[in-house]
């Protein structure tokens, strides 16, 4: 099965579509005045669609468990067709596509069953997906990529060079992945004067979004926060409580993050830990939903 845990749970709604085709008005009128022999159609299909949605991991291999917040299936009738919709919805890491397809199917073959005896011509035609909305891919162009984004290591080893930086490349290629291009990246050490000093001078020269990655733990040299915290103009809490949510999902100590993020004028500044496993995992929890911030920034300055 495919790797996951890296997702966050968003709201995923999918709808499918079947069409089953019969031979005659006759069939359509038995349908519709329930006088099929086997019982009412829409209703045993609309059980044995439901149970298919629910079911879908069970027969699916590598469709991953979970849970069905809501579930519809609806039945109409053009001429000799009777088309089925299946709509699903989940809030989890990852979509219901192949779980609304898979209650359209079953819906369809449960129709094909109950008509077969007094229809002979009866054929399912089509399966497929209508829509689907949520997670990364359904905010794909959504959001402002043209930024001039900086990475700023603090880091007092990495800086002397007795270590290779790992963390602030790691943000990097995340940043690649959803479009954005990292205009400047460097290191510093963990001294509270020079990060401030740092920060001021993005802020000064039209940086729009700036992620420092190191120094928000708990060691005595650990001050990003204490840095950038007096300067941010517009605090934005909600950026760390996810941030901390997600990776206390996963890692315990993500409690002791101390990160924090907001505006200094117009540029969003955002600490990550120096850890290269928490600044990924930070990433994975904020982008690209973070870059609607832009947008809301943006119409409140033109307001």
């Amino acid at each position: 099965m495919v790797n996951i845990t890296h997702k966050i749970s968003t709201l995923r709604i999918a709808t499918a579509q079947a069409i089953v085709l019969v031979s005659s008005q006759a069939t359509i009128d038995a349908i519709q005045n329930r006088q099929v022999p086997k019982g009412d159609v829409f209703e045993f299909s609309r059980a044995a669609g439901l149970l298919a949605v629910k079911k879908t991991s069970d027969v699916i291999p590598d469709c991953h468990p979970l849970p069905i917040e809501f579930t519809a299936i609806r039945h109409r009738i053009e001429g000799l067709q009777v088309i089925i919709e299946v709509e699903v919805h989940t809030i989890y890491k990852t979509g219901v596509e192949v779980e609304a397809m898979h209650g359209a199917s079953v819906t369809a073959l449960t129709i094909y069953d109950m008509l077969k005896p007094i229809d002979k011509g009866v054929e399912i035609s089509t399966i497929k997906l209508l829509s689907k909305e949520g997670g990364k891919s359904g905010y794909a162009n959504k959001f402002k990529t043209d930024l001039r984004v900086a990475v700023i290591v603090c880091s007092d080893t990495v800086s002397a060079g007795s270590k290779k930086d790992a963390a602030g490349k790691a943000v990097i290629e995340k940043l690649g992945a959803i479009g954005l291009a990292t205009e400047l990246y460097e290191i510093i050490p963990d001294e509270e004067a020079i990060i401030q000093k740092k920060a001021l001078a993005l802020v000064d020269a039209g940086y729009q979004l700036v992620l420092f990655t190191g120094g928000t733990g708990l060691s005595p040299r650990d001050v990003t926060p204490e840095a950038i915290q007096p300067l941010i103009s517009r605090e934005i809490p909600g950026i760390m409580e996810a941030a901390r949510n997600y990776g206390q999902q996963r890692m315990p100590y993500a409690m002791l993050s101390r990160g924090v993020a907001g505006f200094i004028n117009n540029t969003l500044v955002i600490t990550l830990p120096g850890s290269t496993r928490g600044a990924m995992e930070t990433m994975d929890a904020l982008f690209p939903y973070i870059l609607h911030v832009f947008k809301v920034a943006e119409g409140m300055r033109h307001d």
